[in-house]
């Protein structure tokens, strides 16, 4: 069966990215571009010459690892090309299987079109290969915008981790009469001055004249200045406390503020409406799912949407025993290995 198709393989990297060009008769050419206005004009030129040389339409293939595919990608789609996201874990399998000399960039892109090539032919090789359609800009937004709130919240709880072991070293007894280090009242005032040592002698109607911080709040802080004793690495680790609850304070704003965001968004996205009327989903939920999924066009059963979003098992047992599971690692981004 003769190849109806010019198979483009881009394998893509943070500055560059390496390109394989294959025609019915293998693969006809290679080269390098740079992620920049030059290297796509390159990119498009070389790929039209070769559709033009062999009258074939063009199927390209990209691993969107990392974010570094964008915006060629979009570029390639709005080109009119058929563009597929190479699943980078079942490539390295198939790498493995059909071993290359050496690990090199060309040569990833070279088995990329060796991998569409054989798609036609081989059930599996077909599940390596997922089309990259169209969604909504609103959904776009959901995608990015939640993938966004998830890296803060992450750097949140990596701050708020390292903050409270410091303070456990150098201001012993503060968490235990605080009990929550992130509440805003308690981030203001260790905010408040550059040196901790300075809270423990703040009057009452200073503490008082801290935002969210009210006659309940100043008497639990009362309490610990009343008892109040630092280590002896205050001098310097104490402005990194003081840093690091300003930080908080950031990432919440910033957290707050993407939420009222992906709230507004909801509301106008029909699939991220669905979710959001399941009990057990809630707003942030449905907008991430929402966002991931993108169309369910993509999916061609309910089996397919499982494995994207991590939520089908596989036996890690014999056929003779069927107790044990294990999960599936090929998902994308929405919940992390």
């Amino acid at each position: 069966m003769q190849q109806q198709h010019l198979l483009v393989g881009v394998d893509v990297g943070c500055r560059k990215h390496h390109v394989a060009i294959g025609g019915p008769g293998g693969i006809t050419e290679q080269f390098e571009i740079t992620h920049d206005a030059r290297g796509f004009a390159y990119f498009f030129g070389r790929v039209s010459e070769q559709a033009r040389r062999q009258r074939l339409p063009v199927v390209v293939g990209m691993e969107g690892t990392n974010g570094y595919a964008r915006p060629l990608d979009q570029l390639v789609k709005d080109k009119g090309y058929t563009l597929l996201n190479v699943n980078n874990l079942k490539l390295a399998r198939f790498k493995e299987i059909f071993a290359s000399p050496a690990k090199t960039d060309s040569i990833d892109a070279q088995q990329m079109v060796t991998l569409m090539m054989m798609a036609p032919f081989m059930e599996q090789v077909k599940e390596s290969l997922q089309p990259v359609l169209t969604v909504s800009e609103i959904e776009q937004q959901l995608k990015r915008l939640s993938r966004r709130r998830r890296q803060l919240v992450q750097e949140k709880v990596n701050v708020q981790n390292r903050m409270q072991v410091d303070l456990q070293s150098v201001c012993p007894g503060f968490l235990d009469i605080i009990h929550k280090v992130d509440a805003l009242y308690v981030l203001r005032f260790l905010s408040f001055r550059s040196d901790l040592r300075q809270l423990a002698r703040l009057r009452p109607a200073t503490i008082r004249s801290i935002p969210g911080i009210g006659v309940t709040k100043a008497a639990v802080l009362a309490r610990w200045q009343s008892s109040a004793v630092f280590g002896s690495e205050i001098a310097w680790v104490g402005p990194m406390i003081v840093e690091d609850a300003k930080r908080l304070l950031q990432l919440k704003e910033a957290i707050d503020s993407l939420e009222a965001q992906l709230e507004a968004l909801v509301k106008q996205s029909l699939l991220a409406r669905i979710l959001d009327s399941i009990p057990g989903f809630g707003t942030i939920s449905a907008a991430e799912v929402s966002g991931e999924i993108g169309t369910m066009t993509r999916f061609a059963s309910e089996a397919s949407l499982a494995i994207y979003l991590g939520m089908a098992p596989l036996d890690n047992s014999p056929a003779s025993i069927r107790e044990r599971n294990r999960r599936n690692k090929l998902i994308n981004g929405l919940r992390q290995p």
